[in-house]
């Protein structure tokens, strides 16, 4: 990919230059509205350095608007994104892409049961995600890690257990963009006219369950757990109705200031093809992509967490490693690797990722076919490039 033509030191689209001011000298803090009601949000930028692919890029990310409300019994949420006209969306005009990241309510009828409606996140595997890292791992692209579904989820705690049990109706209603993939988490949808071998499929009437029950042994204190997934794969154009089915098994485990997380997870879609095909599209941040029917996900994270008295005003410091696998099931199919290395840190209303990130046959990383690395796969090559990103949260 080309150098952008534009500054790479602008780090905001001029429209919003006025704003970041007002940001940057006020506290830094939500608006608080009442004592149950707050407003707030985020300005991000990133950077992208990749020599191989001469991309050298600085720019805006994302403009995030937030609201929260709690009063002890009910609670809502919601938060919206805005992206474009920086590196990778220098196609659109700022706002042209933006969605719905969450929008839900939680009514709580005592301290160890809640009932939430709306679109929220999907209790499978490790919570709330994978990974210590800012990208995720692979399950977050072939659609278990971090996925926001509109549905009804109910949540209860006994002694050391917690069930999760979740019918979600279909994912997140689409947002704008140029994509048939305008939604905040990877969920299965049309494909875009350019993917080649692309399916017409929609995934409805989700059902999730996820038993944890914590523990405490030798120093160490975590979790395990079991997860089960089963949603209904409808044609679009013919209304065949096909299987996705996934199981998942999960722990973590924290000691000090050490933590490890480690999941394992098998997915198996059953599309209605006429042509037999072994693949389904899937698609998030205006872009949809191929993604192999059966596989199995194994993802392992290792962090530590400084001490605040030795990082010197830092509220947070935390290195970490991240390994996550996607092999395929189906002949010929290349497995996909994603290997991060980094570290994030937060002061204030300040949050900063930094990340070495290396991915083989993965369609975010390393230049590999967007379109099949999932799938057949990509150049089949490790590549990597250097990402950071730097918040005010507000």
């Amino acid at each position: 990919m080309a150098r952008a033509t534009r500054s790479h030191l602008a780090l905001f689209p001029r429209a919003l230059l006025p704003l970041a001011a007002i940001f940057a000298t006020h506290a830094a803090s939500a608006v608080q509205i009442n004592d149950q009601l707050q407003l707030g949000g985020a300005l991000r930028g990133r950077l992208d350095h990749d020599a191989k692919r001469d991309i050298d890029e600085a720019g805006f990310d994302t403009l995030m608007l937030s609201g929260a409300y709690d009063d002890g019994q009910w609670s809502a949420a919601a938060r919206y994104r805005f992206y474009g006209e920086a590196f990778p969306y220098h196609y659109v005009r700022f706002g042209k892409l933006r969605f719905t990241e969450y929008a839900w309510v939680v009514w709580r009828p005592d301290d160890n049961r809640q009932w939430q409606f709306g679109l929220h996140r999907v209790p499978f595997g490790l919570q709330p995600l994978y990974s210590s890292s800012f990208l995720g791992t692979l399950g977050n692209v072939i659609g278990l890690e971090d996925v926001s579904m509109l549905g009804v989820s109910y949540t209860q705690e006994y002694e050391a257990w917690n069930l999760q049990a979740g019918y979600y109706a279909r994912p997140a209603w689409p947002g704008h963009g140029t994509s048939h993939g305008t939604t905040y988490s990877v969920v299965i949808t049309p494909a875009d006219p350019p993917v080649e071998g692309g399916s017409r499929d929609e995934e409805r009437h989700t059902a999730v369950v996820r038993i944890a029950r914590r523990f405490a042994a030798h120093g160490w204190e975590g979790e395990t757990g079991l997860s089960l997934y089963r949603g209904q794969l409808r044609h679009v154009d013919t209304g065949r109705n096909g299987l996705r089915h996934a199981y998942g098994v999960h722990a973590e485990a924290r000691r000090d200031r050490w933590a490890i997380k480690a999941q394992f997870a098998r997915q198996q879609m059953k599309p209605r093809h006429a042509d037999g095909s072994q693949t389904v599209t899937v698609g998030a941040f205006d872009g949809t992509f191929n993604l192999a029917a059966r596989g199995s996900l194994s993802a392992i994270d290792v962090s530590y967490e400084w001490p605040e008295n030795i990082t010197r005003g830092l509220a947070t410091l935390k290195p970490f490693v991240s390994y996550s696998r996607f092999d395929k099931s189906s002949p010929g199919f290349k497995p996909s690797q994603r290997l991060l290395a980094g570290m994030s840190a937060s002061m204030g209303p300040v949050y900063v990722a930094l990340e070495w990130q290396m991915g083989r046959n993965d369609p975010y990383l390393g230049g590999s076919s967007y379109t099949q690395s999932l799938a057949r796969g990509g150049s089949d090559r490790w590549s990597r490039q250097f990402y950071v990103n730097v918040g005010y949260y507000f």
